[in-house]
């Protein structure tokens, strides 16, 4: 560790209490307070100095970056949704039974009706293979194919009401 982090490590308690002011819990501010030292480790290893002098500590710098860190943490809270697991539950338990086996049979009996060309571009691209490789190997306007696939796809999705 070097000579700068020990100074700054000295006030550890001091640095966890400025971000418990910020409105943290004790595990957040020491979480956050362990981010800053990595930031400044970083600051220190591109040879830039954030001292005062030798042995004195910017101060203003250190509370500059926590307050950064800890707004940096409120802003990532924003975007994420929480949602209880009681919520979850109660969606499961209250769906009703899909007989997905007769929604397979019947978009496959849909299939069986379609005109084979249409049937067939359907499998070919549905089992993997991409609408501009067909295009080339089969020498048909990548358009076409295009279309063709959007439109029976179209029919299936009716068969499946999820």
């Amino acid at each position: 560790m070097s000579k700068e982090l020990k100074i700054i490590a000295k006030k550890h308690k001091q640095w966890v209490e400025i971000v418990i002011t910020f409105g943290c819990n004790k595990d957040t501010a020491e979480d956050l307070v362990q981010e800053m030292y990595i930031k400044i480790k970083k600051i220190l290893d591109k040879k830039q100095d954030i001292m005062f002098n030798e042995n004195e500590e910017n101060y203003f710098y250190i509370y500059k970056t926590l307050k950064s860190l800890f707004l940096d943490l409120k802003r990532k809270e924003k975007k994420v949704k929480i949602y209880p697991i009681e919520d979850l539950h109660k969606d499961l338990v209250d769906t009703d039974y899909v007989d997905y086996e007769n929604i397979l049979n019947s978009v496959q009996d849909e299939l069986g009706k379609q005109f084979w060309y249409d049937k067939k571009v359907y499998e070919i691209i549905d089992d993997g293979e991409t609408i501009s490789e067909l295009s080339r190997k089969t020498k048909i306007s990548y358009y076409s194919l295009y279309n063709t696939y959007k439109k029976v796809k179209k029919i299936l999705r009716k068969y499946i009401n999820l």
